[in-house]
């Protein structure tokens, strides 16, 4: 009963006056003059709420598929006449209100009007735009050069009539109209461009153009064929020029290149040279500062390549010449570096066959060239371990020095020059005992160079390495024999002692020493050994200038074997160490301190 009686006391008061009212108060009080149950009393009513329901449902399905019919129509109306009014391209018609009001029989009323109207517009927009895309199809086809008498086809875009899109095409059509003179225009700037580059490589402009097309080298005033055909030809006929001139630029820059280093390589006077100044200034210019009239003509290129021509065969004659000029310059790099060098033999069999003529000059002198490059790259390669050989030589002329030093009685007197001897020898010892270290740093520095390039490091046709090693074997013969002849020493002291201390001291000490003459000789024989020593690593050192008549030839890169040099290194080695073993057997005597 409460589900019920709520949304009837929302009502109005008035709706309580209805007969419905009247009879739900008279029923309320037969139930409760009956003494009805109120479960009974809800369920009549809740009947009563269903009954009245299922009636308005009918009513209401019934006016809403009535109001769906026209809102269709209306929309569809609508839907038309907005798509009238886009593809028209305007915002509302004239005299129809934007927003419609009324029921929706009086708004369907009131557009069926409006869209007959818009319907008609859209017809005479069309009839526009036909007269004016036939008109631009017909001047396109003249422009391409289309001789075509049939009427064109127009299709219409229906989606867009609108003002603006009228507007497009009428500008298209003037833009077509100055597109006439615009292309006139083009074929002048071709023209010109075609007269500036043939004078630039000294041909005839007019058969050019006349080729092309008649009408383009008429006087002025006259009709000239502007197509796109045309158009074409005339800008492939001015690539084709461009590209022929740089052509002709590319071969001028490569005989003028040629020229100069023929003068170069010749020696060649500024006459010579003068009459062909217009090429060589050709070298720095690029092909678009190019416009003086005959400046790429075929007859300078053939004059050019004539004179190549003349240097080339007054080259060949020259061979002999600037071929020893550049066997020169290949044995001063190999001469600076202590490189090995071509042999006097090889180079004799070459200038034989240049005699003779039975070498290419051209192969002949890129081979030297390349040679040269190799030799000085090499070079360049072997400077860092030169540079230290060098501090190591001159190293073992301080040490040599250095011995010779101590040899001298009056090393110590009060005499002129003696304080700077002094200075000399320390700094000489200083340098002496930084030898090793140097030598352990050229070994692995020359170890590093050869596993690299996989060849031998040699220094004046002797392998450097063997050298370094024959140098360590010979000192280190030198510290044992200076140890064997300290052991002497101590023996032969303790000998002496012995005596002295069995039958007492004496007075006089001198039986307790040896001769001066024995120690002497004997530190005087291991100073020789030192001496041949240092005296061995600067013949090493030295070989350069006999090397030339010994070395294989540098022109096929052969490299001189290590066992080549074995007799000279064994040589040297057997007279120093018999040096060493005449010290060992002269030496009688302790050295005094």
């Amino acid at each position: 009963m409460a589900s019920f009686q709520t949304p009837i006391g929302m009502r109005s008061s008035t709706m309580l006056e209805t007969s419905c009212g009247y009879l739900l108060k008279e029923l309320q009080m037969i139930w409760d003059e009956v003494g009805e149950d109120q479960f009974d009393r809800e369920k009549v009513l809740l009947d009563l709420e269903q009954e009245c329901l299922e009636v308005y449902r009918k009513k209401v399905d019934g006016a809403n598929v009535s109001r769906s019919r026209l809102h269709q129509e209306l929309a569809e109306a609508e839907a038309e006449f907005t798509h009238l009014l886009l593809s028209l391209g305007e915002r509302s018609l004239p005299g129809r209100p934007e927003k419609m009001t009324g029921t929706l029989k009086e708004q369907l009323d009131s557009i069926t009007p409006a869209l007959r109207e818009m319907r008609l517009r859209k017809e005479e927009r069309m009839k526009q735009f036909r007269d004016v895309q036939g008109q631009i199809l017909k001047i396109s086809a003249e422009i391409v050069n289309e001789n075509d008498d049939s009427t064109p086809i127009v299709i219409v875009n229906e989606n867009d009539l609108s003002l603006k899109k009228l507007e497009e095409y009428q500008n298209e059509l003037q833009r077509l109209h100055s597109e006439k003179n615009e292309r006139l225009q083009r074929v002048e700037k071709y023209i010109d461009t075609v007269h500036k580059l043939s004078a630039t490589l000294g041909i005839d402009a007019s058969t050019i153009i006349t080729k092309i097309h008649p009408s383009l080298d008429e006087p002025f005033g006259r009709s000239k064929n502007i197509s796109d055909s045309i158009l074409e030809k005339l800008k492939r006929t001015v690539e084709s020029l461009k590209e022929e001139k740089q052509q002709r630029l590319e071969k001028l820059h490569n005989l003028g290149k040629a020229l100069t280093n023929l003068w170069d390589l010749m020696d060649s006077p500024y006459g010579d040279r003068r009459l062909f100044s217009h090429v060589i200034r050709l070298l720095s210019v690029s092909s678009p500062e190019i416009s003086d009239p005959g400046s790429l003509a075929l007859y300078i290129i053939e004059q050019a390549e004539a004179e190549v021509k003349r240097l080339d065969q007054l080259k060949a004659s020259m061979m002999k010449e600037l071929f020893i000029k550049k066997q020169k310059e290949l044995e001063d790099i190999c001469n600076k570096s202590h490189m090995e060098i071509p042999s006097r033999l090889e180079m004799e069999k070459i200038i034989n066959l240049i005699n003779s003529g039975e070498i290419d000059h051209v192969n002949l002198l890129t081979s030297m060239d390349e040679q040269i490059s190799r030799a000085k790259e090499e070079a360049s390669s072997r400077k860092t371990i030169m540079e230290k050989v060098e501090k190591w030589m001159l190293a073992c002329d301080e040490e040599r020095w250095l011995e010779e030093y101590s040899m001298d009685q009056s090393r110590y007197s009060v005499s002129r020059g003696a304080h700077k001897n002094l200075r000399r020898a320390e700094r000489a010892r200083i340098t002496v005992n930084k030898i090793p270290a140097l030598v352990e740093l050229l070994l692995a520095k020359t170890k590093s160079w050869e596993a690299e390039r996989s060849k031998v490091f040699l220094y004046d046709e002797v392998p450097l390495l063997a050298m370094l090693e024959e140098y360590n074997a010979l000192r280190q013969e030198k510290e044992e024999e200076k140890m064997r002849l300290r052991e002497k020493k101590k023996f032969q002291t303790q000998v002496a002692i012995e005596p002295e201390s069995f039958y007492g001291s004496r007075p006089s000490t001198s039986s307790r020493r040896l001769s001066n003459a024995s120690i002497n000789g004997g530190y005087s024989n291991a100073i020789t050994l030192n001496r041949r020593l240092s005296l061995g690593i600067q013949q090493l050192g030295s070989n350069s200038t006999n090397s030339a008549n010994v070395g294989t030839s540098f022109m096929k890169e052969g490299k001189t074997s290590p066992e080549q040099h074995t007799p000279l290194r064994h040589n040297l080695v057997s007279q120093i160490r018999d040096e060493t073993a005449s010290v060992v057997s002269t030496f009688s005597g302790p050295i005094s301190p």
